[in-house]
């Protein structure tokens, strides 16, 4: 896939305080700026979301991961992966998202939050009362309001992308684990 809209300029400042943060100038701010409003308002979002801690940031991560592999945003697996490296978080984890279902790594609320990413992410939504129950026993109800803005943010963000024809730009290259690969069946609810 190619970008669908060409990269905007951005402001010179902006440039290099993404090349500061990751490396280099992700793709989907270049695009998005061609509106400096939305793209300013989602910049200060993603800001504001790495701020939230009721919830593990190693289960945000996963359920992001789990959102992007599900959506088919290849851009945001791949920055999600790096994020979970630069994160310290657990790569042999984190690089099985993709797999998740047949995957042993995950532990029983590792693989509901998964679940429920999924769930989210499902055209229309499939979450059921028993699921959120469930994870709402156990995060308790403000990392369960986090965690479900924060998959709801995650839908917005990949779907724009996948949109805009945004892909990976080569991040999660940098991580010492391969990212597994999603299995051509993965038991997933229908989201046409």
């Amino acid at each position: 896939m190619t970008l669908r809209i060409p990269k905007a300029e951005l402001p010179t400042e902006v440039s290099e305080n993404m090349i500061k943060q990751l490396g280099a100038v992700p793709e989907p701010v270049e695009v998005v700026w061609h509106s400096p409003k939305v793209a300013t308002s989602n910049l200060e979002f993603s800001a504001k979301l790495s701020e939230w801690d009721a919830a593990d940031a190693s289960l945000k991560s996963f359920a992001h991961m789990a959102v992007a592999t599900q959506v088919g945003c290849s851009w945001c697996l791949d920055i999600g992966y790096f994020q979970a490296q630069n994160q310290n978080l657990d790569l042999t984890k984190a690089s099985q998202v993709p797999r998740w279902r047949e995957s042993e790594v995950f532990a029983p609320l590792e693989r509901d939050v998964l679940e429920y990413a999924e769930a989210m992410t499902n055209t229309p939504p499939t979450v059921t009362d028993e699921l959120y129950a469930g994870l709402l026993d156990r995060l308790g109800p403000a990392a369960m309001v986090e965690l479900t803005a924060y998959i709801a943010f995650v839908n917005m963000a990949t779907r724009n992308n996948n949109a805009n024809g945004i892909t990976s730009q080569g991040y999660s290259d940098a991580c010492e684990i391969p990212l597994a690969q999603r299995p051509e069946q993965s038991g997933v609810a229908s989201t046409a």
